[in-house]
């Protein structure tokens, strides 16, 4: 009997062993599974942690790149840019946890938005900068190709001023000197004789010229005896840093057609040798001559 009584203690007691080696291996095997599923879980989170990291910091790359055109929304552009850098240092920083993965991961979602837009601006701007540097060159262009015509119109109509005063210029011609003896009736008779000699006479033409100025025209002649002496009123008159001295002076009314001149020049004791004439429109010389007395 007590064998038996002994024999279901031990049956018991079994039992009970049995019931907490199980109820051991079930708990190990709980706790190692809550293990290895927080151990999934933390790297789980780890990875997307760093994957958001990368991907904030592709985000910084492309601001740089932005930032780098030097367009016209640089501030904009680097307010953006510090809320990025921002967002990787505190990321870096935290716990990474899944709650506060999920609040980076809705941050990362605006930030991310608005460097879309921001780029599609920065894109914009870039079409319309070179579309503005393509028209700035070719309006250059237009310019450099004006300037140069204008260049040539300004050395032709230089030239066709220069053809055209040229062309207007009074021409001088036939410039002629007689010299006469005058008699006591106040005849006049041509000698060549320097001791007969009471008066010069001086003669010229001036020609015809659609294209001249009409109106009154001054002419300085000029008449210088053998021995370099000015005869006649012997007159300086100056023109700019040039002065002429003068024999006498005629006026003409041209109305661009052809005109005869003839002037006197008295004078006594007049000597022999070869006299020259000239003719100055002011203090240019548009004709000369000479002629001898003996």
């Amino acid at each position: 009997m007590e064998n038996q009584n002994s024999n279901s203690k031990l049956k018991g007691i079994i039992i009970l062993l049995l019931v907490l080696l199980v109820g051991s291996l079930i708990y190990i095997f709980k706790i190692t599974a809550d293990a290895k599923t927080l151990e999934t879980t933390v790297t789980k989170v780890s990875s997307e942690k760093e994957n958001m990291i990368k991907k904030l910091e592709e985000l910084n790359s492309n601001y740089d790149a932005a930032l780098a055109e030097n367009t016209s929304m640089t501030d904009e552009l680097m307010a953006e840019k510090e809320r990025v850098v921002k967002l990787i240092a505190e990321l870096k920083s935290s716990k990474g946890d899944n709650a506060s993965l999920r609040k980076y991961k809705d941050q990362y979602k605006v930030l991310e938005e608005k460097m879309k837009s921001m780029m599609q601006e920065v894109t914009v701007l870039k079409q319309e900068n070179q579309q503005l540097t393509t028209n700035l060159e070719s309006t250059k262009v237009d310019l450099d190709d004006s300037k140069k015509y204008n260049e040539v119109l300004v050395g032709q109509n230089e030239e066709l001023a220069k053809t055209v005063e040229k062309g207007s210029k009074l021409t001088v011609t036939n410039l002629k000197t007689a010299s006469y003896k005058v008699k006591s009736s106040g005849k006049q008779i041509e000698t060549d004789k320097a001791s007969k000699t009471d008066i010069l006479k001086v003669s010229f033409t001036i020609a015809e010229n659609k294209i001249a100025k009409s109106g009154d025209k001054t002419y300085y002649v000029q008449v210088i005896d053998a021995n370099n002496n000015v005869l006649g009123d012997k007159a300086t008159i100056s023109f700019g840093d040039t002065s002429l001295t003068y024999s006498f002076t005629t006026s003409v009314k041209y109305e661009n057609k052809t005109v005869e001149v003839s002037e006197q020049l008295p004078g006594k004791d007049f000597t022999k040798g070869t006299y020259f004439v000239n003719v100055f429109d002011k203090a240019e010389l548009v004709s000369k001559s000479s002629f001898s007395l003996r």
